[in-house]
């Protein structure tokens, strides 16, 4: 399945331009970026996923996207992509700008707006590995969806490395945090918790929706408090006393079943968390 591409209000080849060499984007990570997961021929949660872009637009002072215009595009690429189509990603950059890492004039450079529909390979369970690096909760992009992605590749490559699809981080406070790619949910004591934002940890789309969902269906699912979810947490992971899930646009909610390499057994709650979110979200592709 190919790649459909939209930019600057068309479709375009996979070998025609779409951006500058001198797109901050390009030279030094300065973009925005959400990715939906596609339902039926249409962009899961999509409003919710606009809203997010916006919010880290603001967050790293660029002017909010045109709204009606990312719509378009993706359904633009989405009338024009296989029926099998598994996601659509929007990425929005600073623009053309100087080769350093300060910005054009205000006003002097148009954001570069791209639109794209791929395949997806899917899993209905998550392998992953514990990893040295951390995020920093105190960062000026903490909780922004930036394409300053560079940590979450190495970190991935080594969880391919070791045979997993996934790696952990924990914060500079040694607190569990989250994923290179998914928000992370500790089962244990009757209870499905997830780090609070606080912990720098990204305000996942899927984890939202999890939490409203959980809530309304009588499912125990909820934030850490302060200092409840340490790094070692894992370590019960481990041992089998806890279990844990992961979540995401692309994953949705599913059990791990292997920590740094060894087996472990999905909970109770983590299946249930993963069977109310499959069929809350065949409800409604835009909740």
């Amino acid at each position: 399945m190919s790649i459909v591409i939209w930019a600057d209000g068309r479709l375009c080849g996979l070998g025609d331009p779409v951006a500058t060499a001198v797109d901050h984007g390009l030279t030094v990570g300065d973009g925005i970026f959400e990715t939906c997961s596609v339902a039926g021929g249409r962009a899961f949660a999509l409003t919710r996923h606009l809203r997010r872009l916006a919010r880290s637009a603001r967050g790293l002072g660029l002017a909010d996207p045109d709204e009606g215009a990312i719509r378009a595009g993706v359904d633009a690429v989405l009338a024009a992509a296989d029926p099998n189509v598994g996601r659509v990603r929007i990425t929005v950059t600073a623009g053309p700008g100087p080769l350093g890492s300060n910005r054009a004039e205000v006003g002097t450079a148009r954001q570069t707006v791209l639109v794209m529909a791929g395949p997806v390979v899917r899993s209905d369970v998550a392998r992953v590995i514990r990893v040295s690096w951390v995020r920093n909760e105190r960062s000026a992009v903490t909780g922004l969806k930036t394409t300053s992605y560079a940590e979450n590749v190495v970190a991935l490559a080594e969880a391919y490395r070791r045979g997993a699809d996934e790696a952990l981080l924990a914060n500079t406070v040694g607190e569990l945090c989250e994923g290179t790619g998914s928000n992370v949910l500790v089962e244990r004591d009757g209870e499905l918790v997830t780090p609070s934002l606080a912990s720098g940890c990204l305000a996942g789309i899927t984890r939202e929706l999890l939490l409203e969902w959980a809530a309304a269906a009588g499912l125990p699912v909820r934030e850490a408090r302060a200092g409840e979810l340490p790094f070692e947490v894992l370590d019960q992971v481990a041992g089998g006393a806890s279990h844990l899930a992961v979540c995401g646009s692309i994953r949705n909610v599913v059990p791990v079943v292997s920590l740094d390499g060894r087996d472990v057994i999905p909970g109770d709650l983590s299946l249930a968390a993963a069977h109310l979110f499959e069929t809350r979200s065949a409800e409604n592709v835009d909740p």
